[in-house]
């Protein structure tokens, strides 16, 4: 529920970065950092969809990847809605 994920509605998947495959060039990605800078919330060039996030942040276990799973090409919508849920609080840190 901080500011960017509340409002673009992402449902992240958070890996390690060892466990975390881009499957297309870097280069075709962009980078938008707000407040600490303590994260990278890439986007799309062609299409500005924000499909995942890395960074740094120690109160979450330190390094991460975060995937946001509905820009995953090969996962239907029913899939999607029956994932389990866990709700975190990222405005507050809990």
């Amino acid at each position: 529920n901080c500011t960017f994920c509340s409002k673009s509605r992402s449902w992240g998947a958070n890996v390690k970065p060892e466990a975390f495959r881009l499957l297309c060039e870097e280069t075709d990605t962009s980078d938008y950092q707000f407040g600490t800078f303590s994260g990278h919330h890439r986007f799309c060039k062609t299409c500005g969809l924000h499909a995942y996030g890395d960074g740094y942040v120690e109160q979450i276990g330190g390094a991460y990847v975060s995937i946001n799973v509905a820009c995953l090409d090969d996962v239907t919508p029913e899939e999607l809605a029956s994932l389990p849920i866990h709700y975190a609080d990222g405005l507050n840190y809990n």
